[in-house]
């Protein structure tokens, strides 16, 4: 009887409780689809310039995986100039002159290697801890552990994303209690101004007849609850939860009361920053009010991606232009709120980019052993930069962070333990690391 009543009310059956005092409530997830060159952006390396199209020999990942060894390449520079930035005079390319703006609040990982040299198995490990099966992706794990902090909306939203390299896994719950699911806001390729929770808004009945359909269907759902079965409860909350979002979530969504100076922080009105500037007002909303885990997505539904550039890394510049100024937004809007100091904002793609060119043109191949990703806010160290490349910018040589120790460490900063945070299915315990990764306490402030 009480598992029908919590189901009627909508009330959650589990309170989410963090296994230890958390130094963040929530994460916003940057990503970065296809891999950004951190060689041209982050990772200062002075041999890329002294030894431009010099020829040597590298243990090349690609080459690895399809001949068994490496490969002749063609050193290439940067395409963009560096210099020193903040107080903590934090190198970093021109490529992102806003976001440079904001180095002395930012945790750099120079030392980040992954598993997977192609977009789809490097993006899914990204996401699920995994290259090929079926897992939770990371923020169905948050969820399982900790619970919405807003019962009239969804704890975990995804905003524009891919349909590709992984698509819907990225965002699922694999065995996890469908509930745990991510909902998607609108879809990469479609206009942010467009996206939006489908279904949302009836505009056939009224409200009062709304209430009446919700009473009664809760009644009738309430009878018929099966004790034990996941499916049936997350159908029946995800009822629950609909009802409720028709009177908030609009609200939330709705840039219009925004002001025009926070419009322009985020650079919404103008043409190469309004899509994504919208994305990252959208996340910032959705922090505001609750919302556990907001990933917003940088990408299209290709098989290569944007960031992807084997033979144009100039395109590297367009897209720049497009996240650069949204994203320096962000971390004004959120600091000033003072919604920084407690929500991770990691910012990333799936691997990096080689320091050589590809087949001696004018693109960087992936490379998953060695890049760079940010965090910035949520208990982390401001102004500090861990780990390192080798001096080509190649492999991950010190202070090294693979994909599962980072996963660890955002569980950690959320009051979660990795190694506790798991879930029984087909006999045995899972969790996102498998049997894998540990925290990385030198960048925990």
């Amino acid at each position: 009887m009480a598992q029908r009543q919590a189901l009627a009310s909508g009330t959650s059956l589990i309170n989410g409780l963090p296994h230890h005092a958390p130094k963040a409530k929530r994460v916003i997830f940057l990503f970065m689809q296809g891999g950004v060159s951190h060689v041209d952006s982050f990772d200062y390396k002075e041999r890329l310039f002294k030894d431009d199209q010099k020829i040597i020999d590298v243990a090349d990942a690609r080459s690895i995986a399809k001949t068994g060894k490496g490969a002749t390449q063609r050193l290439m520079k940067p395409l963009w100039d560096f210099a020193q930035h903040g107080e903590t005079g934090k190198w970093a390319s021109n490529l992102f002159p806003n976001i440079n703006q904001h180095v002395d609040d930012l945790c750099f990982l120079h030392g980040m290697h992954t598993e997977g040299v192609a977009h789809g198995p490097a993006t899914l490990f990204m996401h699920t801890g995994t290259t090929n099966a079926v897992r939770p992706s990371m923020g169905a794990w948050v969820m399982h552990g900790l619970g919405s902090a807003n019962e009239n909306l969804p704890g975990f939203v995804t905003i524009s994303p891919s349909l590709g390299n992984g698509g819907p896994r990225n965002y699922g719950n694999a065995f996890l209690p469908a509930v745990h699911q991510g909902t998607p806001l609108g879809r990469s390729g479609q206009p942010a101004k467009e996206s939006s929770i489908k279904n949302l808004l009836n505009s056939t009945w009224t409200p009062e007849q709304q209430r009446r359909q919700h009473e009664l269907l809760g009644t009738l759902n309430a009878g018929q609850a099966i004790l034990g079965d996941t499916d049936v409860e997350a159908v029946l909350k995800s009822y629950e939860l609909a009802w409720r979002m028709q009177n908030k979530a609009p609200d939330a969504l709705d840039l219009t009361q925004e002001s025009e100076a926070t419009l322009k922080l985020y650079g919404i009105g103008d043409k190469a920053t309004d899509n994504f500037g919208r994305q990252c007002l959208m996340a910032r909303r959705m922090a505001e009010q609750g919302v556990r885990y907001i990933q917003v997505n940088y990408g299209d539904n290709s098989n290569n991606p944007a960031w992807d550039q084997h033979s144009n890394l100039p395109k590297h510049g367009d897209h720049a232009a497009a996240v650069d100024r949204p994203i320096a937004g962000l971390l004004s809007d959120l600091k000033q709120r003072g919604l920084l100091e407690d929500t991770i904002v990691w910012w990333g793609g799936e691997f990096g980019r080689t320091p050589y060119a590809e087949k001696n043109g004018t693109g960087r191949d992936h490379n998953p052993g060695g890049f760079t990703v940010w965090l910035a806010g949520g208990g982390v160290k401001a102004g500090y930069a861990h780990g390192a490349t080798d001096e080509l910018g190649h492999m991950a040589v010190d202070g090294k962070v693979h994909m599962h120790d980072l996963h660890a460490t955002i569980l950690d900063l959320l009051g979660l333990d990795h190694e506790r945070l798991t879930f029984r299915h087909a006999g045995r315990d899972f969790r996102l690391t498998d049997v894998h990764g540990h925290v990385v306490r030198e960048i925990i402030a």
